[in-house]
């Protein structure tokens, strides 16, 4: 039976609408930020959702994506490698915003995928504001978010009734980017490495393999690891599972950098979640032993 798409409309709703009251309640400032955000997640959703009714062709999406994003980058303030110059450091930063918007979109190809790799990275950025390590504004986006995917994952649970579509996936990956983006500019780095790890390598590693072997990369595939797990033995169940894990470790990991930062533990963290998520890909990448 078909499955329907587009239950991003009411994830990206209900965020944007309960971060709006939460910052009017608190009487907190919006700005130019949150108004270029809020306006870029809303432009993306309409990208998503024409793509979701009829595919577009892959350069007027990537256009509109660069518009958003540069938006979003160009209102917001503060540096995270002072050593860069401004202009490289904001280059770097609209690829690596790009990228990210497009991998989210990617990796939303399973029942509670989403939900699994984001409710930990969503949650977790709630508490590093609770503990006083992030701004007031995206922490309450940060919670916003994460319970407008609570709130979805029942209709996604396996076998699922209602998809996000791209609807929903495109603003997610543009709000959560820049949550990412303010907690690197407060200093911490690592942990703003290390939150979004397993989606960075799953997705990166398959686009670099599909480019080594010279193939399309904007024609649809199913070559990511999640989706050769399911192929390798693996159920639904067990790699949201591995997943939701795996982003839990992650995100301890992470806030261990926060409580006590400096290089070594920053070296240190990172190497392990890169050892962890490396396990997890290798599992996923090869027949489950019965």
């Amino acid at each position: 039976m078909p499955t329907p798409q587009g239950g991003g409309i009411a994830v990206v709703a209900a965020a944007l609408a309960l971060w709006a009251a939460a910052l009017a309640g608190l009487g907190l400032p919006g700005g130019t930020t949150v108004a270029t955000l809020a306006a870029a997640a809303i432009g993306l959703a309409l990208l998503g959702g024409l793509d979701d009714i009829r595919p577009l062709p892959a350069s007027p999406r990537l256009a509109v994506q660069a518009v958003c994003v540069a938006a979003v980058l160009l209102a917001g303030e503060g540096r995270i490698v002072p050593a860069l110059p401004a202009a490289v450091e904001t280059a770097l930063l609209l690829i690596g915003g790009l990228w990210w918007v497009n991998l989210v979109n990617f990796m939303d190809g399973l029942d509670w995928l989403t939900v699994a790799a984001l409710v930990p990275l969503t949650g977790a950025l709630a508490v590093t504001g609770l503990a006083g390590l992030l701004p007031a504004v995206p922490t309450l986006l940060a919670a916003a978010l994460a319970g407008a995917l609570l709130g979805f994952a029942p209709a996604n649970r396996p076998v699922a009734r209602l998809f996000l579509g791209d609807v929903g996936s495109l603003p997610i990956g543009l709000l959560t980017g820049w949550l990412l983006l303010e907690l690197a500019r407060t200093g911490a780095l690592a942990a703003a490495l290390l939150l979004p790890l397993y989606y960075l390598a799953d997705a990166t590693m398959t686009l670099l393999a599909r480019l080594r072997r010279g193939a399309r990369i904007s024609d649809a595939h199913r070559e990511h690891f999640y989706q050769r797990a399911t192929v390798n033995g693996w159920t639904v169940r067990e790699i949201d599972a591995r997943v939701f894990t795996l982003n839990l470790t992650l995100a301890a990991l992470a806030g261990l950098t926060l409580a006590w930062p400096g290089p070594a533990t920053a070296a240190a963290a990172l190497a392990a979640g890169a050892g962890l998520v490396g396990l997890t890909l290798r599992a996923f990448g090869r027949p489950r032993s019965a």
